[in-house]
């Protein structure tokens, strides 16, 4: 399988990550997003929302949004459970992740390490900053009461979520808040075959 992405972006960390977790053989392809790579006529018949991560399987099949591609290379495995309500669960963080989340801490981080926080981005980052923290607490508050986010094992729901609050400070949150968040984060890095990202 060929998974198409680039090492910096969160939601491409999370494919990497299961990959490493679960020892699943592939083929990295980097795709340079500032270059037009997601725009060109062959990637944009693969994937027509133009965007990354993707992945083709063997076949030439392929699938898109990467908590969607997570979940289908863990299939089978211990980071996604048997069980309607058990899968439910990790769904209901992942798009807590895609909604709650991502789009203030990412974005955040995007604005402030990609763009080196222009003045005419001020305002925007500013706003930014209370739903990510928002985010934060509702994450610290299960995480006082369970090791990972659906109960006492790591599952695809902590993969999506730790792949941008680990990186949380590029965007100005400080964790010093958090401890419960800071020691889940150190039992993700603790996982067999843990890979940092690039």
């Amino acid at each position: 399988m060929k998974i198409y992405g680039d090492t910096k972006s969160g939601n491409c960390y999370k494919v990497q990550l299961v990959c490493n977790l679960l020892n699943i053989d592939h083929q990295w392809i980097d795709v340079d997003i500032l270059a037009g790579d997601t725009k060109s006529d062959d990637f944009l018949s693969k994937n027509p929302n133009g965007k990354i991560p993707l992945l083709e399987l063997d076949n030439g099949e392929t699938l898109s949004e990467s908590n969607a591609i997570i979940n289908y290379l863990a299939s089978g495995s211990d980071l996604y459970p048997d069980g309607g309500l058990a899968q439910a669960r990790v769904l209901q963080w992942q798009f807590f992740e895609q909604y709650s989340h991502e789009p203030f801490i990412a974005v955040a981080r995007f604005i402030n390490k990609y763009l080196g926080l222009p003045t005419d981005k001020a305002d925007e980052y500013a706003a930014k900053q209370t739903g990510g923290h928002k985010a934060l607490r509702v994450m610290e508050q299960q995480l006082a009461q369970t090791p990972f986010l659906t109960g006492e094992n790591a599952t695809t729901a902590d993969i999506s979520l730790y792949a941008y609050t680990h990186v949380a400070d590029e965007g100005g949150f400080e964790l010093e808040d958090y401890p419960a968040v800071r020691a889940w984060l150190d039992r993700i890095a603790a996982l067999p075959s843990f890979k940092p990202m690039a």
